[in-house]
């Protein structure tokens, strides 16, 4: 199921409200937007046994949030009930665009938010 750009799958399409309610706090310090807002997150799996994998990109390589960013992600999921154990992967592919920012984040912006 894919929510605000986001792949949910295995058990995380059931907790989707609960683990949506923790990325919305992990922000982007520099854009000052959330990671789900800003299009980062590209897929959320979570296993029966509460193994919850997270695909992620940044704006750029050099994303000078990136290292605080992962450790948001950390502390904010590891506290739902459900994830024993949180596996993090940043992908480059595909790039993230501007594209990817949804309508209430563009709004957020000042961006366009027409699509």
């Amino acid at each position: 199921m894919e929510i605000n750009g986001i792949e949910y799958t295995g058990q995380a399409s059931k907790h989707q409200q609960e683990i949506e309610r923790e990325l919305f706090k992990v922000l982007d310090s520099e854009i000052g937007l959330d990671v789900v807002n800003l299009g980062l997150i590209y897929e959320v799996n979570l296993d029966d046994e509460g193994t919850c994998k997270i695909r992620l990109t940044f704006t750029s390589a050099g994303c000078p949030c990136a290292e605080e960013i992962l450790n948001d992600l950390h502390h904010y999921l590891e506290e739902l009930e459900f994830i024993n154990q949180l596996d993090i992967t940043v992908v480059w592919s595909p790039a993230w665009q501007m594209t990817r920012i949804t309508r209430v984040g563009r709004i957020s912006l000042g961006i366009n938010p027409g699509r």
